[in-house]
C-alpha cells in the first residue's frame, strides 16, 4: 500500500530525515541537488513530495499526500480543516514574535491605545493576539522579508518567526513580545488514515519513538 509524505525543503526536510531513518526509510535523492519534486525512498511503497511549506496542509487535506510535516504556524494559518494531528515532532523549533525598530517605543504606543500598523504573513495569529490584548491594529499581509516593513515606514511592527534573532539584530529590530512557541507537527489525511490504517499507524509509532529519543 503506497504512502505519500509531503515535506518542504530546508529545515523541516533536514530535521525530518532522522525520524524517517528511525522508521527505516531513506530518501534516495537530495532535494537541493535534484530537480525532481517526487523523491523515491528505499521502500518502494513510500515516496516524498516536495511542496512549499504553506502548501503542505492543503496537499494533505485534499489527498495529494497521505501525511505531511508542517509548522504549527502554517497549520494555524491554514485553519486545520480535515487534518488529523497525531504528533508534535519537536523539530524545527522557533517562535512567533512581535518586533519593532529599536527606536520605536512599542510599550508606550500600546499603553496609549495607538492604532498600530503591523506587517505579517501570519494574519490569523496576529489578529487573534492583538484582539486578545485589546490593541487596535491594521494588518498588512506580506510574503517577503518582514524586516523591511518597519525600516521603510510601511509598518510600526512585524509579527514573524524568530529563531536565533540574528536577522532582527542585523536590521536594527528588537523582539518586544513572544506570541507563541512553534514546532513541526505530523499531519495525516483523515480518509487515508481509515484506508491505510496499518502502514500509517506504523509510521506514526516510529516517528513518536524517534521524536522522544531526539528530545532526551
Amino acid at each position: 500500500m503506497n504512502l505519500t509524505l509531503a515535506l518542504s525543503k530546508g529545515r523541516i526536510f533536514d530535521e525530518t530525515l532522522p525520524l524517517l531513518r528511525a522508521a527505516g526509510i531513506e530518501v534516495l535523492e537530495d532535494p537541493e541537488t535534484s530537480r525532481k519534486l517526487i523523491l523515491a525512498t528505499n521502500q518502494p511503497q513510500v515516496r516524498v513530495v516536495l511542496v512549499r511549506a504553506t502548501d503542505v496542509p492543503t496537499y494533505v487535506q485534499y489527498g495529494g499526500a497521505d501525511l505531511g510535516v508542517t509548522g504549527l504556524d502554517t497549520l494555524i494559518e491554514h485553519g486545520n480543516q480535515g487534518l488529523y494531528q497525531p504528533l508534535d515532532l519537536g523539530i524545527a523549533r522557533c517562535r512567533v514574535s512581535v518586533a519593532v525598530r529599536a527606536d520605536f517605543d512599542y510599550a508606550s504606543a500600546v499603553r496609549q491605545g495607538a492604532r498600530l500598523k503591523v506587517a505579517t504573513k501570519y494574519v490569523a495569529i496576529a489578529r487573534e493576539f492583538f484582539a486578545a490584548k485589546g490593541v487596535h491594529v491594521d494588518l498588512i499581509k506580506l510574503y517577503g522579508s518582514m524586516e523591511l516593513a518597519p525600516l521603510t515606514g510601511l509598518a510600526d511592527a512585524i509579527v514573524d518567526l524568530v529563531s536565533t534573532g540574528s536577522t532582527l539584530k542585523a536590521n536594527q529590530l528588537v523582539e518586544v513580545e513572544r506570541i507563541m512557541d512553534i514546532s513541526a507537527r505530523l499531519v495525516v489525511n483523515q480518509a487515508a488514515l481509515k484506508l491505510k490504517q496499518a502502514p500509517i499507524r506504523r509510521l506514526i509509532d516510529a516517528f513518536r519513538t524517534a521524536a522522544v529519543t531526539q528530545t532526551r
